[in-house]
């Protein structure tokens, strides 16, 4: 019984640990794209992100320097694909055309929205 016990704080205790040294990384990775502008890889993956509490991803559009915060469990990849992977993918939808939409950059990863959507 005691060992059983044991057994479950130390998964506890790990769980804790992996859960703090995500959001470090998660973190590190932020202020590093915010403040410097990269570089972008190494970064730390989806799930590490979403583990550490930072669910959030702001970008910004190059051309018209919208920002936008979109949420990380709502995008459609596996869970361990790393932030700067998802980069080519998104493209702005306001100053678009039919023809060519411009590529955004990764500003910083946020834990609650910080940009509201415009209506």
């Amino acid at each position: 019984m005691g060992a059983h016990m044991r057994a479950q704080t130390a998964r506890q205790e790990a769980k804790k640990a992996a859960r703090a040294a995500d959001r470090a990384e998660a973190e590190a990775w932020s202020v590093r794209m915010e403040g410097y502008g990269g570089p972008a890889q190494p970064s730390p993956t989806i799930g590490q992100c979403l583990n550490g509490g930072y669910g959030w991803l702001e970008i910004e559009c190059c051309r018209c320097k919208t920002r936008v915060s979109l949420p990380l469990d709502a995008i459609r990849r596996a869970r361990d694909t790393p932030i700067w992977k998802l980069e080519p993918s998104f493209r702005c939808r306001s100053c678009g055309t039919r023809r060519y939409k411009p590529p955004v950059r990764m500003i910083k990863l946020t834990v609650q929205r910080e940009i509201t959507p415009y209506k």
